[in-house]
């Protein structure tokens, strides 16, 4: 069944993100891994990424609960709210700093928030949007205000002590593609801030029957010693569906909340890599849309880069300007997307 989307009641009232240190470049990962500039530049296009750990040492010098506690009290500073306006927060992430305590009440504690629900999402890609579905959710169930965060660590996963020389192409590309960051945004139940009414959203498992483009493992007591990579993708699946699967999301999108592609103003499109998303936007084909990108400036930073990609269209969307955001996670195939207006 499809859901009607109700064309009030949710809205993003401000955004907030945060970067670890500096923006590491390729000729400093590549000088670090054994690799060529250009060979980075082939893969994926990008040009930066922000790493919360030593590139040296693997020391991590900034936790998921920093970056998020960061980009929480931005959005809440942004918004003009207090500690005691927010009704609830939730929090995806594909890399927790621990099992339990969850990431998610580390940073309700960090923030000064208690006696609210306190919700964490295990997710990829789709993490932001899954977390603004149920955002939105608990807005209609009477929440006035609440915050949504997103973010990933990849410490746990790239491991700078290994020779680079005897990885496969599949894994030392993660090394490459990937970077650390969080964002946040507060969602309210009326236009406040930015006034950014969130008219549609799509969450939907695609999966069936299909194996998983993307695995990230973990390893416990027991098997910690496995030769299992902690990342693995399978980019020929990735290249051949996401492009497809972005253009589903957003035809189905229009078709929830009754808009042409004329209405659209704005494209924020998958941020897989600087070359992926050129090559997804190329496919969707949308004519007269600006495009809002990200990752060749941040590498992909899973879970927040929905949220890095709205810290930079909010400045530039006018009163009644329309916006649709597309998102693909391969782990299991989940097509996520929403749609925002200007009010």
């Amino acid at each position: 069944m499809t859901r009607i989307d109700d064309p009030a009641g949710a809205y993003l009232a401000a955004v907030g993100t945060a970067l670890p240190g500096e923006p590491v470049d390729n000729a400093t990962l590549g000088r670090l891994l054994g690799v060529s500039e250009e060979w980075i530049d082939i893969f994926v296009g990008t040009r930066a990424r922000y790493f919360a750990w030593d590139l040296e040492t693997g020391e991590v010098r900034r936790t998921l609960v920093d970056l998020c506690a960061e980009a929480g009290a931005r959005a809440l500073e942004s918004a003009g709210l207090e500690a005691a306006d927010i009704e609830f927060v939730v929090l995806s992430t594909a890399t927790p700093d621990a099992l339990l305590p969850t990431t998610a009440t580390q940073v309700a504690d960090r923030l000064g928030l208690d006696h609210l629900p306190v919700y964490q999402l295990q997710a990829g890609c789709s993490g932001a949007v899954q977390a603004l579905d149920l955002g939105r959710s608990l807005l209609a169930g009477g929440a006035g205000a609440g915050l949504v965060l997103g973010g990933d660590v990849t410490a746990r996963h790239l491991d700078v002590r290994r020779d680079p020389a005897r990885m496969p192409t599949e894994e030392l590309v993660n090394y490459v593609l990937f970077g650390d960051g969080a964002g946040a945004a507060v969602l309210t139940d009326e236009p406040l801030g930015e006034r950014v009414a969130v008219r549609g959203v799509l969450n939907s498992f695609a999966g069936l029957g299909r194996p998983a483009g993307q695995t990230v493992d973990w390893y416990g007591v027991s098997d910690r010693h496995s030769e299992r990579p902690m990342l693995a993708e399978d980019y020929k699946a990735i290249e051949e569906s996401v492009p497809a699967m972005a253009v589903e999301i957003f035809w189905e999108l229009l078709d929830r909340v009754g808009w042409s592609t004329a209405d659209v103003d704005h494209l924020l499109p998958p941020q897989l890599s600087e070359r992926m998303t050129a090559r997804i936007v190329e496919h969707m084909a949308i004519p007269s849309v600006h495009e809002v990108s990200c990752v060749s400036d941040t590498g992909n930073t899973g879970n927040a880069l929905p949220f890095l990609q709205l810290e930079r269209l909010l400045p530039q969307l006018a009163d009644g300007q329309r916006a649709i955001g597309v998102t693909v996670e391969s782990s299991k195939w989940i097509k996520t997307g929403f749609a925002l207006e200007k009010v």
